[in-house]
């Protein structure tokens, strides 16, 4: 409800900052600029609609078809405030420019004098000519966006290194989905094309860290369903992300369990590769108990009673869920949740919360981070700035490294 009712508030002060800037300008009579502020106030209302409907679990083809319009609109006006912005602080430091310039005259004596231009024709021209460039720039962004968001995930090859680490374990193979967002806008066809290209990997272990889905399991079943296609040798397993807690979770551990991926709420287990031992935990989301509170996060319940193994990971929906697994022992941290800040200028707003950690690989204290970019993207079906990603993790010795390098 507290997200619902930020985006309410700043999507009301960004329309109508674009109203002003693209409506309020124009040499339309009354009649006209009313019906485009109308328009305007509806395009602005459709977003929060879905967002709505799914609360009260309300979810049909219709509401889908309602979904894309409200995410390209909102997409592309959020492009369109951008680019307002740069424009009216480009015009911010001229004028200032200016305003400085004329300070140096008086202040050294010069008496030419700075000519204005007040033909208010040639103004209106390019007001109008910089608002027609900026609507279409902002159209071509969002069909680029559309674009990169539906197209196959990229594959990130990422070498982490440990000390010590069993040679047997340089060959294994770990394939990390996350923030799929099965729901409105990513259907049947789009997880195909992610469970053909994991598949192809010939992965050793599948981590999938959170967020499946945007809407009920029930729903979504036809959907999810080329997940049960997934193979890897030592299995495949799951977390939960906040997501996932919004459509039922307990709906949807079950279907994840139904589809052959084993969910690690809080419990571990141990896999033998060769003749080395990996212990393989997951936590649930970190703000799993405001939902359900026997699913309270607890690294070290996911760790208790484990025996002794050559290297432990953990999956771990959000990045911040390090500060508790530090102190637990574990080696390295696989997360998600960030979608890598998925669209300018989302990572840098990602920055900003602790642990700052917002896409790739990090280290705290003694324990290592991986953050995936997101194989989907939530909202708007935009990646701008920032592809989706499939990771392919492989281990290697931190001497083997170094000599390389």
């Amino acid at each position: 409800m507290l997200f619902f009712v930020i985006e309410v508030v700043m999507g009301v002060i960004i329309y109508i900052y674009i109203g002003w800037h693209l409506i309020t300008p124009t040499r339309l009579n009354y009649s006209c600029k009313k019906i485009l502020w109308f328009i305007l106030i509806l395009l602005m209302i459709i977003p929060s609609l879905p967002f709505i409907l799914h609360y009260f679990s309300v979810e049909a083809l219709w509401v889908d078809i309602l979904a894309w319009i409200g995410y390209l609109s909102m997409g592309f006006f959020c492009i369109v405030f951008m680019l307002l912005l740069l424009k009216d602080i480009g015009y911010l430091l001229t004028h200032t420019a200016k305003i400085l310039l004329l300070l140096a005259q008086k202040l050294f004596g010069f008496d030419k004098k700075t000519k204005e231009n007040s033909d208010p024709d040639r103004r209106q021209f390019l007001t109008s000519s910089i608002n027609y460039a900026i609507i279409c720039t902002a159209g071509t962004l969002v069909g680029y966006g559309i674009y990169q968001a539906k197209r196959c995930p990229t594959v990130v090859e990422t070498s982490i290194p440990f000390n010590d680490l069993p040679r047997e374990l340089e060959s294994l193979r770990i394939v990390q989905i996350s923030d799929i967002h099965i729901g409105d806008t990513i259907k049947r066809e789009f997880v195909q094309k992610v469970a053909d290209r994991v598949n192809s990997l010939e992965p050793d272990i599948i981590a999938l860290t959170g967020d499946v889905a945007d809407g009920s399991a029930e729903y979504l079943r036809e959907s999810v369903s080329p997940l049960s296609e997934l193979s890897a040798r030592y299995g495949c397993y799951f977390v939960t992300g906040n997501h996932d807690y919004y459509s039922g979770v307990e709906a949807w551990v079950e279907e994840m369990n139904r589809l052959g991926f084993t969910p690690l709420l809080n419990e571990h287990r141990v896999l033998h590769h060769c003749r080395a031992r990996i212990l393989l935990a997951g936590v649930t989301d970190y703000s799993a108990e405001r939902f359900l509170p026997s699913h309270a996060s607890n690294p070290l319940a996911a760790i208790a009673d484990s025996p002794k193994c050559d290297l432990k990971i953990l999956l771990a929906h959000q990045p911040c869920s390090i500060f508790g697994v530090a102190q637990s022992g574990f080696d390295l941290q696989l997360s998600g949740h960030t979608h890598g800040g998925q669209s300018f200028p989302g990572q840098f707003v990602e920055m900003l919360q602790p642990p700052h950690f917002v896409a790739g690989l990090y280290k705290y204290r003694n324990t290592q981070v991986y953050v995936n970019r997101g194989t989907g993207y939530w909202g708007p079906p935009q990646r701008l700035s920032v592809q989706s990603e499939i990771s392919l993790i492989k281990l290697t010795r931190e001497e083997r490294l170094k000599n390389s390098t």
